[in-house]
């Protein structure tokens, strides 16, 4: 008898090792030699990037197979065994957690409490108890936080709007070692590719996006709207040292599923990922460290919103707002501190409305057609030019063209969290999914050839 097993992992990894997408490359290949079928690509899943005991990329995985009942035994082995293997347990910060479910249908409450992962705070009693009532199974490593993530990873089957973001892996010999890649054959893909894959490149910086600096296993990360997609422009790289394996994944990543819209500031809460509208009573200012702060409020409440160096010319945008433009801001929420107050670290804004921008000039002559200067408090005005005098003449207002217009604006790519939908996005939403994996995985790389 063939049975649907749905495999959960999150917590695995540190700054220095680890990486769960390679504990996940490295079960499919197990699950692949006992004759397991995959029903799904193995997901990527994004949690809340708020939640100040995330890991690195604060993200979990899911497997979802069918496999004979006299080998379930020998998987869920295999799985508790790579993971205990190549998680950095050593590290304070790392906690590993695995759930195991099985069924044709994810339960509904699995699908809400993966919501609430990704746009608010959970704990794990709350996951164990869902473990309990549905008969899962979940196994820890220390105190087991990732059973959170690795039961949001099975609860989210991404029916919605998704991406795919195809990973390869480095050789052990090489990690913690520059990676060898041209850069110019990134260039190259990312205009090829042009609205299939996304994030590649950062045109302010010039930089590439699409390779990790740590000592972990993952060689780079290519992300776009299909799995042919991702596979394309793997191709069209130009990869300069060898590959272990490769994995493509169906994620939320670039889908802004941590995002929640509130309808009034007062109901801002630390920790959450907000849409929220409001109106300048503050214009923008420069602090130390080049970030611009500035504050909103409605009919109920204040809240300062910050935009940190890190976004680059984004900042340009928000230091050409004034007093009493109406935006809508997007973005996480830094609890006060006894130095700063509340604040929404922007991801994105939106322009509404822009008021006129009124400056107050001295009058102009009548005779030279210059500004007059000023003779003193009520005492009128005098040209500097022709020495023509005007008591009773008063301050003209002068209407300044803006430089900025209503609409969308997103920082540049390098400034984006994984969850952060993109501009090239807009309009690619995916309502649904129903198509089966394929050739989603592979121990080679898939073009040796353009080894140098």
């Amino acid at each position: 008898m063939w049975l649907p097993l749905h495999i959960g992992i999150d917590d695995t990894d540190s700054t220095r090792m680890g990486c769960t997408t390679y504990i996940a490359s490295l079960l499919i290949e197990k699950i692949t030699k006992r004759d397991g079928v995959f029903l799904d690509y193995p997901t990527l899943i994004r949690l809340n990037p708020n939640v100040p005991w995330k890991t690195r990329g604060n993200g979990a995985i899911c497997l979802r197979i069918r496999i004979h009942a006299d080998r379930i035994d020998h998987v869920i082995e295999d799985t508790i065994e790579i993971v205990k293997v190549n998680s950095d347990l050593d590290n304070k910060k790392t906690d590993p957690g695995i759930v195991f479910f099985w069924g044709e249908r994810i339960p509904r409450e699995f699908s809400y409490f993966s919501l609430k992962t990704k746009q608010d705070i959970v704990k794990k009693d709350e996951a164990l108890k869902l473990v309990k009532k549905y008969k899962a199974k979940a196994f820890s490593f220390k105190y087991g936080r990732g059973i959170i993530g690795a039961l949001a990873a099975v609860g989210e089957t991404l029916t919605a709007d998704h991406t795919y973001e195809l990973i390869s892996y480095r050789i052990k010999r090489n990690r913690g070692t520059p990676r060898k890649l041209d850069d110019a054959s990134v260039f190259r893909m990312d205009k090829e590719m042009k609205g299939l894959t996304f994030n590649n490149v950062d045109y302010e910086k010039r930089g590439i996006l699409i390779t990790p600096r740590g000592p972990d296993p993952i060689f780079l990360g290519i992300r776009g709207e299909s799995a042919d997609a991702v596979k394309r422009a793997f191709r069209l790289l130009k990869i300069q040292e060898e590959i272990e394996r490769w994995v493509i994944f169906r994620t939320n990543q670039g889908t802004d599923a941590h995002l929640r819209t509130i309808k009034n500031i007062n109901l801002v809460q630390s920790y959450h990922s907000v849409i929220v509208n409001g109106t300048l009573t503050r214009n923008p200012i420069s602090i130390p460290g080049r970030h611009v702060i500035f504050t909103i409020a409605d009919e109920n409440k204040s809240i300062d919103c910050a935009a940190y160096e890190p976004t680059g010319k984004f900042r340009n945008i928000i230091r050409a707002l004034i007093i009493g433009d109406i935006v809508q801001v997007y973005g996480g929420v830094r609890p006060r501190s006894e130095k700063i107050p509340m604040t929404i670290n922007l991801e994105k804004i939106k322009i509404i409305r822009l008021i006129p921008k009124i400056l107050m000039r001295n009058p102009i002559c009548k005779f030279c057609k210059k500004h007059m200067g000023s003779m003193g408090k009520e005492k009128g005005f005098r040209c500097k030019k022709c020495g023509a005098r005007e008591r009773k003449a008063k301050k003209i207002q002068v209407q300044i063209k803006r430089n900025i217009s209503t609409g969308l604006y997103i920082p540049p790519p390098r400034a984006n969290r994984h969850l952060t939908k993109p501009l090239s996005r807009y309009g690619l939403e995916k309502t649904f999914y129903n198509n089966s994996p394929s050739d989603f995985w592979g121990k080679e790389s898939i073009h040796l050839s353009f080894l140098s």
